[in-house]
This record gives structure tokens, sequence and C-alpha cells, in this order.
């Protein structure tokens, strides 16, 4: 089993991003591609708490089922620069794709987000007609709460360490209607029909199931799954790690069966 390997993800016009790859051992060979897009942080000073456990997700994937696994640290996350915005965490994961894709043996690339990093997930797949898909755990159908309360939402960003620039941003009202701009429900509705699954705890009292059922329908073809009693850490949890696995298997080998 190799261990998952640090990296770092430039862009012309972004910060410099860290994360980590997984990747399977043996000869390179076409392979599909995983992107984890992680959560914001719920805690102030959350620090590396943003992507805990999915190291290790990430080198089960790649030793289980072969696929090469980024993990991408989005602006703002130490040790990646920059500043959060969500307009910038939406470039991230396009910039991070793109670094994917770069890899000399992945064939496809799919994506897997977490909280509110599974609604961007979907946003930035919505745009990306290279995706081959989008499963999300705990995703949010829209940044409204955060919308209603910018002022509180950069204040606990500053808490947890995601801006650190006393002049970020330089532009309030334009970082503001990014919260309102974004709408993973209407990405949702864009991907079809393109696969997606929509995975959420009953016990999840961050993001309420209601939007999970709310992402599906947009969708009209999702793939619903609600986990009896879990929480919004999905990402130990074992029964949605396994819906993962599962999901992933099905789709590469439904993409290899398809027609050219």
């Amino acid at each position: 089993m190799s261990t998952p390997r640090p990296i770092e993800l430039r862009s012309p016009t972004g910060p410099t991003l860290h994360g980590i790859v997984a990747r399977p051992d043996g000869a390179r060979q076409p392979r599909p591609g995983l992107l984890v897009c992680h959560d914001f942080p719920r805690h102030a000073a959350a620090g590396d708490h943003v992507v805990a456990g999915l190291d290790d997700l990430a080198e089960r994937i790649a030793s289980t089922l072969g696929w090469v696994v980024l993990v991408v640290l989005c602006r703002g996350c130490a040790p990646s620069e920059g500043d959060f915005s969500l307009g910038g965490w939406l470039d991230d994961l396009e910039t991070a794709a793109d670094r994917l894709r770069a890899e000399d043996d992945v064939a496809a690339v799919w994506f897997a987000g977490f909280g509110h990093g599974g609604s961007l997930a979907l946003c930035a797949a919505a745009t990306d007609g290279e995706v081959g898909g989008v499963i999300t755990f705990g995703a949010a159908a829209d940044f409204d709460d955060w919308a209603r309360q910018p002022r509180r939402l950069l204040e606990f960003s500053r808490r947890a360490g995601l801006v650190t620039d006393p002049g970020h941003p330089r532009d309030f009202a334009a970082w503001t209607e990014e919260l309102r701009a974004v709408r993973p429900g209407d990405a949702a509705a864009a991907l079809a029909p393109r696969p997606v699954m929509v995975v959420h705890g009953t016990g999840d009292d961050v993001v309420p199931a209601a939007d999970a059922r709310a992402l599906a329908a947009r969708h009209g073809a999702a793939d619903l799954r609600l986990i009896p009693g879990a929480t919004h850490d999905l990402a130990v949890d074992p029964r949605a790690v396994a819906l993962l696995m599962g999901w992933l298997d099905r789709e590469w080998n439904r993409s290899q069966a398809l027609p050219y």
C-alpha cells in the first residue's frame, strides 16, 4: 500500500494550495480519479480538522478500488495560502480537478464532497463537462443562511484562521453576493443526466436532511440515501464509506461499459 504524498497546486490567478494524492501500488495504467472536497470548519481555530479522516479515506479508496485520489485544502485552510471566499473555493476545486486530470494515468474524474464541500462539488461539476459524476455527504442545498449573516460568517472565518489578511475581503459586497449567487440546487439540476448520489444522516444537526431531499429532487434522478441516526461526520461513518466505495466501483464499471 502506497502512502499518500503531499502535493502543491498552483493556478495562474489563485494562491498556492496544498493537498495529498493517494494512488494504488503497481504499474500505471488508465484509472479513474476522485477529487475529494472537504467541509467548512464548524468550530473556530479548527485547523486541519476540516480534513480529519479524509487522508485515511483516500488511502483506502486507492488501495481497495485502484483509484487515484486527490484531497485538496481550499484557500485559507493552512497550509494552503489565501483567504476564504466562496467563489475562491470554487476556483480551487477547478484548479484541483485540472491537476488531477494531469496525472498521466487518470482517465476520468469524479467528485466526492462532504458538508459544504459537497455543495461546492455540485457547483464545480455543473460547469465542468468532463466530471463523470458527484457524490455528496451532508451537503447543503444553498448558502442562504450564510448570505443572511455575512459579517458573522466573516468574523467566524477570521477566528477559524480561514481569513488572516485584515483587509480581506477588499470588496465586502462582492464577497457577500457570492453567497447568494452560488446555488447548489441549480447545479444539481444542471448536472442531470450525469450520475449523482446524495447521502445524508437523519441525525445531522448541522445541515437538515431536508436539504438532501431538495438536492435529489432538483437533479431528478439522483440516488438519495438517508442513513438512520448518522450525524454530519459521514467521512468516518462506516455506512457512508460503504456507500461511497460501492458508488465509485459501480460508476467506473458503468463508464467502461458505455459505447464510445
